[in-house]
């Protein structure tokens, strides 16, 4: 009988599937073009993505064009140089256009499916330092943000990643003590200034964190101010290690362009109030 009903089972199965196909295409999580299945992405997609795979420095997660511009320890040097506070950085594309695509509109449009996505390509780029965690914790949003986006889209990454790797989840381990401006287009001094001071570990979790491998798990790290500040925080508490997921990373080139943006924004400002 068993054998039977393993067999109707999976028959079943299919025909949900085949049913929920017909009524709910599945489609691209970038253009929304069809696919052949859920949570894949065009051909034309596909091709504009840049995965992140090896070389890359093993601290911040950034491709390198070759292995001998990292050191022996696999880590670029400008990580060398100014190590961050975190052990192992890892993402699973690089910012640009493609992933854009599919970053905004799971932050800004309710378009949720697109973590249960990224978190699949998450997952594969982390899969080492995931295989050694303990506990998943996603970037957290102030309770302002988080009543106007009714999610915090870090946390619906992290969960994808748990359920997919197995690894727990502590969803509310951090909270912002207050609202932030938007970070996109300040640059790193503008970024660390704003950030300071604004997460805390909440009390439940004091006597829990301590001796745990965490993973910090966010969208994009583009200076890594609020990565820093959250593992600082962790850090602090007596976590034994903080490592970092996230969907996808700015190349050193960008943010470049970034600081560039802030010296003019300084600029600007101290024109302004002379």
């Amino acid at each position: 009988m068993k054998p039977m009903r393993a067999w109707l089972g999976a028959r079943v199965a299919v025909a949900a599937t085949s049913a929920l196909d017909f009524i709910l295409p599945p489609h691209c999580g970038a253009c929304g073009a069809e696919t052949s299945a859920h949570g894949a992405f065009c051909t034309a997609c596909f091709g504009r993505l840049r995965f992140i795979t090896a070389p890359h420095c093993r601290s911040c997660g950034v491709p390198l064009a070759a292995e001998g511009l990292a050191d022996a320890a696999g880590v670029c040097a400008r990580c060398t140089h100014k190590p961050p506070v975190w052990g192992q950085g890892r993402a699973a594309f690089v910012y640009n256009d493609a992933v854009r695509d599919v970053i905004l509109p799971l932050k800004y449009a309710d378009r949720t499916e697109n973590a249960r996505l990224l978190g699949h390509h998450m997952a594969r780029a982390g899969q080492d330092v995931l295989a050694r965690a303990d506990l998943l914790v996603p970037v957290p949003l102030h309770r302002r943000r988080l009543w106007t986006r009714r999610y915090n889209q870090s946390a619906l990454l992290a969960s994808a990643i748990g359920r997919s790797s197995g690894v727990a989840l502590g969803v509310d381990v951090l909270q912002r003590k207050r609202a932030t401006r938007r970070l996109a287009h300040m640059g790193p001094a503008a970024r660390q200034a704003e950030i300071v001071g604004s997460i805390k570990l909440r009390a439940r979790w004091r006597d829990r964190i301590a001796g745990c491998h965490v993973v910090m798990v966010d969208d994009v790290l583009t200076t890594g101010a609020t990565l820093t500040a959250c593992a600082s925080v962790l850090l602090s508490a007596g976590a034994a290690r903080v490592d970092v997921l996230v969907a996808a990373r700015t190349l050193w080139s960008d943010m470049e362009d970034i600081s560039r943006a802030d010296i003019e924004n300084q600029h600007i400002h101290v024109n302004l109030t002379v």
